[in-house]
């Protein structure tokens, strides 16, 4: 009977035992490339855009969210990558101070004009003799200490306020009004200024729903390719400014609440002002200046 029970019991193992091992040898025997896990088909890289300038070694670049124009739900499309020396540099607020008050002088000439005791009307007779009569001796009655007389320290109109800020500074202004406004979370990249219609109701509700504030500052990278739809929605609306690259400034970005950069607007900011790092050169080799400008 022990026989019997020993004998039914080999029977009843052997198949599934060879079975388990001549699975583990398929397995074994697999390809490796087939044991590797199946990546998505029709996904896309979500960077749009990669910073192709040369990094520090001790920094990463930045990262922002792409959005787009064409509707209200396309807030997020994919991403970019921003150089950290242009827009995460230090937070220098005496930098932006003197840009912004240079910005305002640049232009301003003053046509406060007085008149001297010269060009006021009247007072060419001595008032009275030198001597004899008792009172103060006086040449004329047009004299700064007389009432209705000229002024004698008073503006000499038009007056410029003109002066030049370094290179140096005015680029770094530019770095920090950026650094800033990417710190308050106000600064926006969009793939393009396309917009579905020219309604300019509807570039104001767009910037109510993601929250862009009343003023907002639209930058693309030539004024000839930008968008018509986009030009005529904001020529008609007050807080809805349009410039070109080569335009952006220190004063408009304090200015406006929120900044909206194009993808192509983003390299061309960071290649002009990271040559602005080094664009001193050697003496020898002899270079003319701005001879590399990018």
């Amino acid at each position: 009977m022990l026989s019997w029970v020993r004998a039914a019991a080999r029977g009843c193992l052997r198949p599934w035992g060879c079975r388990g091992l001549s699975s583990a040898v398929e397995e074994a025997a697999r390809p490796a490339e087939a044991l590797q896990p199946e990546t998505s088909a029709g996904l896309s890289d979500p960077v749009l855009r990669k910073c192709e300038l040369p990094l520090p070694s001790h920094r990463r670049p930045l990262q922002a969210w792409v959005e787009s124009l064409r509707g209200y739900d396309l807030e997020r499309v994919g991403l970019t990558e921003l150089h950290p020396d242009v827009f995460s540099t230090a937070p220098r607020l005496d930098v932006l101070y003197q840009v912004a008050v240079w910005q305002r002088n640049f232009k301003r000439i003053s046509y406060a004009k007085t008149k001297t005791r010269a060009e006021v009307r009247g007072g060419g007779r001595k008032p009275w003799q030198q001597k004899g009569s008792g009172r103060a001796r006086h040449g004329s009655i047009r004299s700064p200490i007389w009432r209705g007389g000229g002024i004698a320290h008073g503006p000499r109109g038009p007056t410029s306020y003109y002066y030049m800020l370094p290179m140096k500074v005015r680029a770094l202004g530019l770095k920090v009004a950026l650094t800033v406004k990417l710190a308050q979370d106000d600064l926006h990249v969009v793939d393009s200024l396309e917009l579905p219609t020219s309604d300019p109701q509807y570039l104001r509700e767009l910037a109510r729903y993601r929250r862009w504030g009343d003023s907002v500052l639209l930058v693309d990278l030539t004024h000839e390719e930008m968008p018509q739809n986009m030009v005529e929605a904001t020529s008609r609306l007050n807080s809805f400014n349009l410039v070109p690259a080569v335009g952006l400034n220190v004063y408009s970005m304090l200015k406006h609440q929120t900044l909206v950069l194009t993808l192509p607007t983003i390299s061309f900011l960071e290649k002009k002002l990271l040559w602005q790092d080094s664009r001193y050169t050697p003496l020898y080799p002899f270079r003319l200046p701005y001879s590399d400008f990018p």
